[in-house]
């Protein structure tokens, strides 16, 4: 089966500051803020949620394919994509843009102070949904290109392909009644417990509401664990704990990829969000998003001890 993951590509570009912002920032001038912080130096990471998505799923054995966009700036990144074994061919290039940027300055106190730059990303990946076979695809439309995510949705139910809408820190942005319109009829509606706060109150359905335009929503709760929701009742899915916790940054998408795998494989929601659970264990074992790795063997490991 075709999985296409609609999404971003982006360099994360990562610093450390030595101090404390709050100790240059003078609380009576902030309207006339000029500051400048030096940084112990800079780590770049690939990230984005197409570009980590795909990752986690081409872990698990799978061969996504990527829609997205990225600038001319793209070469150490698509050198990494084809490193590990994901095709780039519906990845399309910006000439006249940078590739989607954020740049992340962390204090000692753990405050962030974050750039982003859209960059490619304000384009569309243009995918050809005439190339795909309705039975034989399934399409994840997570947080990228705005036109995308709107239209993405439309051309899947238009054609009757298989889709989860995913749409995370857009939310913001999106325009209600679209917001609501991609919603309807996807197969799985995933978010954080927060996100799902915020889609209801954009769009006015409670749960119930949107579980007659759905068939399943996920709400992953961090450290929590997840919870799926049917309108047969919830399942509380438990974290799969970790050696360890580096950095929780992409655990959500790499849950994802892991997700995705088991309905593949044609698994019940259940067994699928205890992967999607498995997989995110991995991930926050590292700094970076695309910096874990584990074996078949090793997954199915820590797969069973969480049953």
């Amino acid at each position: 089966m075709k999985i296409i993951i609609s999404g971003s590509l982006a360099y994360d570009r990562i610093m450390d500051f030595p101090g404390h912002f709050s100790d240059h920032i003078l609380p009576g001038k902030i309207h006339v803020l000029n500051v400048c912080f030096q940084v112990n130096g800079m780590k770049e990471k690939f990230g984005g949620t197409a570009g980590n998505i795909a990752y986690a799923l081409t872990l698990m054995g799978e061969i996504p394919i990527i829609s997205a966009t990225i600038g001319h700036d793209n070469h150490r990144y698509l050198e990494w994509l084809i490193k590990n074994g994901i095709s780039t061919e519906n990845i399309k290039i910006i000439e006249k843009e940078f590739t989607a940027s954020a740049y992340i300055t962390t204090d000692l106190a753990d405050n962030q102070i974050t750039g982003f730059n859209p960059g490619a990303m304000k384009y569309s990946s243009s995918l050809d949904f005439n190339k795909l076979n309705p039975a034989d695809t399934i399409v994840i439309v997570s947080p990228g290109n705005l036109e995308d995510m709107m239209n993405y949705p439309r051309a899947c139910k238009a054609r009757g392909i298989d889709y989860i809408f995913d749409p995370g820190q857009s939310l913001p942005v999106l325009d209600a009644k679209e917001l609501a319109d991609a919603i309807e009829g996807c197969r799985i509606l995933i978010s954080n417990d927060y996100e799902l706060d915020l889609i209801m109150t954009k769009t006015g359905l409670n749960k119930e509401d949107l579980l007659k335009r759905v068939r399943v929503i996920i709400v992953t709760l961090g450290e929590q664990g997840s919870r799926v929701l049917t309108g047969d009742g919830d399942i509380n899915i438990p974290v799969v704990k970790p050696r360890k916790v580096e950095d929780p940054t992409g655990a959500g998408d790499s849950y994802r990829g892991g997700l995705i795998s088991g309905l593949i494989r044609g698994m019940d929601i259940e067994q699928c969000a205890r992967m999607g659970s498995a997989c995110a264990s991995f991930a926050v074992e590292c700094y970076g998003t695309q910096d874990y790795r584990f074996s078949p063997e090793e997954f199915s490991e820590r797969l069973n001890g969480c049953y």
